[in-house]
């Protein structure tokens, strides 16, 4: 593959599978920082990647069990982070990496 072929494959702005891929994984980081940054500061580094599904739900996904059970605790502040960025949520799941 050359490489302008690559470049090509890896650009965002094209209508491919990958460009969606890639703009979706933009938009799910930039969601986690949102979500991590409603946080108290201690706690900012338990969500390691967050999600929303089409029939909003917020998915948050942590490093730990001990960390998911204080995140749900969070769940109401999650959701407000969410909506208050432009995302749909509804309800908040939080889960647990398998890593």
């Amino acid at each position: 593959m050359t490489t302008r072929n690559l470049k090509s494959l890896l650009n965002p702005c094209n209508d491919g599978d990958l460009a969606k891929l890639i703009s979706r994984a933009q938009r799910m980081g930039e969601l986690t920082e949102i979500l991590c940054s409603a946080l108290p500061e201690s706690d900012r580094s338990a969500i390691v990647a967050a999600n929303v599904r089409e029939d909003g739900e917020l998915v948050v996904i942590c490093a730990s069990s001990a960390w998911a059970s204080r995140l749900r605790y969070e769940t109401e502040n999650l959701l407000r982070a969410a909506r208050d960025a432009g995302v749909s949520a509804d309800t908040c799941r939080v889960r647990v990496s398998q890593s």
